[in-house]
């Protein structure tokens, strides 16, 4: 029982640190230019996190991903702001459900495109569309993500406390359930012979 509490408060100091590393990677590009980068090297080290590597470097991940965490977050970033803001000035019920599914869906490829552009050696171009067929194909994985991206914000809300750990368990939580995803799809492939 003590090793399981130990565990579990060693996962909630990982997901306050991530959280702080993703927060002041954010503010050191102006929000704007920092958000993509630092959302990019939080999952880089959950990744290795994850996968029990250690000396994992949040600034070198940072710079590494500059460049590419802006073309992959921002206009992710960007569509998703619209369609709350579309949320929220609507007055038709049936405009406000579509584009309430059209914000779910944007979050599921976000959910699946982030953790596979840190763990497969792909092209920005690219991600997008492998990221959507993902997300379509495995459509239980897809609707687990977004009930526990939802959960998380319902607590965030409840509990605003709870920000100084929702993005960094959010960020570990998505990447551990997408190794895993990805691990699953690498194994069927590799039994269909599928390279």
């Amino acid at each position: 029982m003590a090793l399981r509490l130990y565990a579990a408060a060693d996962e909630v100091y990982w997901a306050v640190k991530l959280s702080l590393l993703w927060t002041i990677g954010t503010l050191a590009g102006g929000v704007v230019l920092g958000v993509g980068p630092a959302t990019l090297a939080a999952y880089t080290i959950a990744r290795r996190h994850a996968a029990g590597e250690t000396g994992s470097s949040f600034v070198r991940a940072y710079r590494v991903e500059f460049r590419r965490g802006s073309a992959v977050v921002l206009p992710i970033a960007a569509a998703m702001t619209l369609l709350v803001i579309n949320y929220h000035w609507l007055t038709d019920r049936a405009a406000k459900n579509t584009t309430l599914a059209a914000l779910a869906l944007l979050a599921v490829i976000a959910a699946h495109l982030l953790p596979m552009a840190v763990h497969y050696d792909l092209r920005t171009p690219a991600l997008l569309p492998k990221a959507s067929l993902f997300a379509l194909l495995r459509l239980p994985a897809s609707v687990l993500l977004l009930f526990t991206a939802v959960a998380i914000g319902y607590a965030v809300i409840a509990y605003p406390v709870l920000l100084v750990v929702a993005v960094g368990g959010w960020i570990q939580l998505n990447t551990w359930l997408c190794l895993r995803l990805f691990a699953e799809n690498e194994a069927l492939r590799n039994a269909r012979g599928i390279t």
